[in-house]
């Protein structure tokens, strides 16, 4: 299903798509093959992670010519990057941040400035850095949204993402509104800017950095449901639930705040970094208010808290409207529907977070 979604082209075949998907599924109950699935995931835990990465995998083969398809589907796991790290913000430490676009948007402009001025650092370190440099930043804005409460942090976040597209716009030594240049990946001596080698089948260029993106969502997916597992979870669920009570008993909760909001917007750095060398070139208009909104429907359209839910939900905001180029053109008014129809029938989201049982390491 996900292959057609990607690979078909008229609107009038995405639209049949959409009408015999519930089909598809009722026949995959009636066959039980969904519970015992969910029963094999239910006994083996890490079965639902290591089945995504392999179905994607054969899902990036399969589209290895489309250009378009793999662009489509590289951005959704950069943003399902960044929401898994908005996760960690809202849904388990309560941290609001309308500003994750910003943090990607850092990203990206630290890989064009030291890819561009430190040709000796390897891009990997590169990518890394831009993750750390978002992080840092954040740490500085994290320092007033713990003064405040309620919409005043949310402000404070608006403010900052309105703040750095400006500083983007007047800086000349950014390139201004005009943006700057951005140089592709090497990893290992492979050039991102050749097309994928023939002995494994070859395709276009964009496969290369599907599999980063794939590699980079699977391991920060991984890394959030540890800390979901771990005692440093539980320690930001009580600061999320009840700061004053969880104080009581010894949690210091700015400090697990100030912990997660700087891992968030190092994932967003990350993925911002890998964003920019795929696309090449980078721009204020790129990381707009609206992108930022974007990355928060994913997370509210999937359920807060829960990082099962978000890659489907970043597969649905991204890729419906860019199938629909009706919807395309009113997208914003789209997302601000679906936001307030989630908040007044499903707050929890279309996947809401199950209820915690702490064991400690062991997931679902």
């Amino acid at each position: 299903m996900l292959y057609g979604f990607l690979y078909l082209e008229h609107e009038w075949e995405i639209g049949l798509l959409l009408v015999t998907a519930p089909l598809g599924v009722f026949f995959l109950k009636r066959a039980n093959v969904l519970i015992y699935y969910q029963q094999a995931t239910r006994e083996m835990p890490r079965l639902a992670w290591i089945s995504f990465v392999l179905g994607v995998v054969v899902l990036i083969m399969l589209l290895r010519h489309d250009d378009f398809a793999l662009l489509m589907l590289t951005t959704v796991l950069l943003y399902a990057t960044v929401s898994l790290g908005l996760t960690i913000q809202f849904g388990f430490a309560g941290v609001v941040n309308f500003a994750a676009i910003a943090f990607f948007g850092i990203g990206a402009y630290s890989m064009a400035i030291l890819n561009e001025h430190f040709l000796f650092l390897p891009d990997l370190l590169i990518i890394f850095f831009g993750g750390v440099i978002s992080a840092l930043l954040g740490a500085l804005l994290i320092l007033p949204i713990l003064r405040t409460r309620g919409h005043y942090a949310a402000l404070i976040t608006i403010a900052f993402g309105i703040l750095f597209r400006t500083f983007l716009e007047v800086n000349d030594v950014l390139g201004g509104p005009q943006g700057l240049r951005v140089g592709g990946l090497e990893i290992f001596g492979w050039d991102f800017g050749n097309s994928f080698p023939t002995e494994m089948g070859g395709g276009s260029f964009y496969v290369a950095y599907a599999i980063v993106a794939l590699v980079l969502v699977a391991i920060v997916y991984l890394l959030t449901r540890l800390i979901e597992a771990s005692w440093l979870g539980l320690n930001m669920d009580s600061v999320r639930l009840d700061e004053v009570a969880s104080a009581s008993f010894g949690i210091n909760g700015p400090r697990w705040k100030i912990a997660a909001f700087m891992l968030g917007n190092c994932f967003a750095g990350f993925a911002g970094a890998i964003y920019a060398a795929m696309y090449g070139f980078i721009a204020p208009a790129s990381f707009n208010f609206s992108d930022s909104l974007l990355l928060v429907s994913i997370v509210l359209l999937g359920g807060i808290g829960n990082p099962v839910a978000v890659i489907p939900a970043a597969f649905l905001i991204v890729v419906l409207p860019e199938k629909f180029q009706v919807i395309e053109e009113y997208r914003l008014l789209l997302f601000g529907i679906v936001v307030i129809l989630i908040l007044r029938f499903r707050p929890s989201g279309l996947m809401p977070r199950g209820l915690r049982k702490y064991f400690a390491g062991r997931f679902g």
